[in-house]
């Protein structure tokens, strides 16, 4: 089957939610197929925590075996890990079907929030597909 790769590199700018301390964030990434009537779950991954950073660099490579890139589509949510529930700082989705990805490694920079007093917060990722 065949696979698609997601290369997290780093985030940039992420606010600081915590009132206590700095965040701890980590990545989500939810993969799915958007169909016109029942959408098909192909996955969930997570990131490691990098604790009080607002610039966290992760290098870290999540690997899905998927059918087709048609109308699939991978969103990523950057979490912050909390005592108790952990809070959202951010998140993009990604159409994959529009990306024309291959075997080489397609660089993406995704806006995952909008800071109102500061930069905004961005994803830096690295995206291929391999049949």
């Amino acid at each position: 089957m065949p696979i698609l790769t997601v290369h997290l590199d780093r985030i940039e700018n992420l606010a600081d939610e915590d009132h206590i301390g700095k965040s701890d964030p980590y990545v989500k990434f939810e993969l799915e197929q958007d169909n016109a009537f029942f959408d098909k779950d192909f996955g969930e991954m997570k990131s490691s925590k990098k604790k009080d950073e607002q610039n966290p660099v992760y290098a870290e490579d999540f690997h899905f075996n998927i059918p087709t890139l048609n109308n699939m589509e991978l969103k990523v949510k950057v979490m912050d890990d909390d005592i108790g529930r952990d809070e959202e700082l951010g998140e993009c989705k990604i159409k994959l079907e529009k990306l024309d990805l291959g075997p080489n490694a397609v660089q993406l920079k995704r806006k995952v929030d909008n800071n109102i007093f500061s930069p905004d917060a961005y994803v830096f990722l690295k995206l291929s597909y391999t049949e």
